[in-house]
């Protein structure tokens, strides 16, 4: 086989490209998205410079062009499709969608309507997010997701330690109590209303605590890995192999 090399690509292999933000104190934990060692194939990353936490859950519309900047060093770089760390960036999906050349998956929240039908009529979605404040009609609007679609939004910045290891960039994070606040969360979210019949985690840090969640509440829990995963599958199919 003759393979041809691709101008402006020196790496190959990687599929999935992850926009960061700029945040340069906060230690990304196996299981978060921003942890290569998350994924069981090959990803890689570009820094959206000076897209603070802040900017990206206020939804700061001048980040456009520094996003779609870095999405393209991503698709030059030989990505199929280009993803975010963080869901808030979902506000930008359609306009990074129609502009780079490679499928665009901002937001865990796209699995929002796939959950809604695949748990039926009268039950909701858990979302559990970064900011409940800025959880709004825009956001979901931007990701092209019905605001009128049932579920329970709780915000994780009232939570002390989600607060100072995710949050603001304090360099330290303690993980075993963060979990013991997602689990307490995701209890309270689910005790309150028992319509909920699957959580959705909005954040690209929650996805370490997935499991302790799923545990907590017995429900399906879905994340940014979900939909990673999901999505690596279908621009890097495999043949089958097996016996008959």
């Amino acid at each position: 086989m003759i393979y041809k090399a691709r101008k402006g690509q020196t790496v190959y292999g990687q599929s999935i490209g992850i926009l960061m933000l700029d945040t340069q104190f906060t230690p990304y934990i196996p299981g978060d998205i921003s942890n290569a060692c998350t994924f069981d194939f090959p990803v890689t990353y570009e820094v959206v410079e000076g897209l603070t936490v802040e900017r990206a859950t206020s939804k700061d519309t001048t980040a456009l062009n520094s996003l779609v900047k870095a999405g393209e060093k991503l698709v030059r770089g030989g990505v199929k499709a280009v993803s975010s760390n963080c869901g808030y960036l979902g506000f930008f999906q359609q306009e990074l969608a129609s502009r780079l050349a490679v499928p665009v998956f901002m937001s865990s929240l796209l699995q929002l309507p796939f959950i809604s039908a695949m748990i039926g009529q009268g039950r909701k979605v858990g979302v559990l997010c970064v900011r409940e404040a800025t959880f709004d009609q825009s956001l979901l609007e931007g990701l092209g997701v019905d605001p009128a679609l049932p579920m329970v939004v709780r915000g994780m910045d009232q939570w002390e330690h989600f607060y100072r290891g995710i949050m603001i960039d304090s360099g330290e994070l303690d993980a075993a109590r963060i979990e013991a606040e997602m689990v307490a969360a995701s209890r309270k979210m689910v005790e309150e209303d028992s319509s909920i019949g699957a959580i959705l985690l909005e954040c690209a840090d929650m996805p370490p605590y997935s499991c302790a969640v799923q545990r907590a509440v017995g429900l399906p829990i879905f994340d940014f890995v979900t939909m990673i995963n999901y999505v690596f599958s279908a621009v890097v199919q495999k043949r089958f192999e097996g016996f008959m």
